[in-house]
């Protein structure tokens, strides 16, 4: 079973790129890396994974639409390893995570809105 779930912010605004498939229908990549903060001993737990996650289609062009450099999200997906030759013709390794569901995993905040709780000291019941 390949399946992957990852909670993290976003380090940068995704990157989309539009090309046309073979069939000439025009389709989107949407590239983001997550950062995931490990859970384990004490002294690596303010240490981080940073995961490159990859959309296509309506997925890709949601990332470009919504997503922004420090958003939380909620990403499930499975691994893909892969290579390329760099410019100087060495092989590079990869591994992404390919996306199937991503979801926002905060609101976001008016800009008026504070971070008061009502205590128990209200003089209603």
């Amino acid at each position: 079973m390949n399946k992957v779930i990852l909670s993290g912010r976003l380090v940068a605004d995704p990157e989309t790129k539009y090309f046309n498939k073979d069939n000439g229908e025009e389709s989107a990549v949407s590239r983001y890396t997550l950062a995931v903060q490990r859970i384990g001993k004490k002294e690596e737990h303010d240490s981080a994974d940073f995961v490159r996650c990859v959309c296509f289609g309506v997925r890709a062009s949601f990332c470009e639409k919504y997503l922004k450099k420090g958003m939380k999200m909620l990403v499930s997906g499975y691994l893909h390893t892969g290579s390329f030759k760099d410019k100087d013709g060495k092989t590079v390794y990869t591994t992404d995570v390919n996306v199937d569901e991503q979801e926002f995993a905060e609101t976001k905040k008016k800009e008026n809105e504070s971070n008061y709780v009502p205590g128990e000291d209200l003089p209603f019941n």
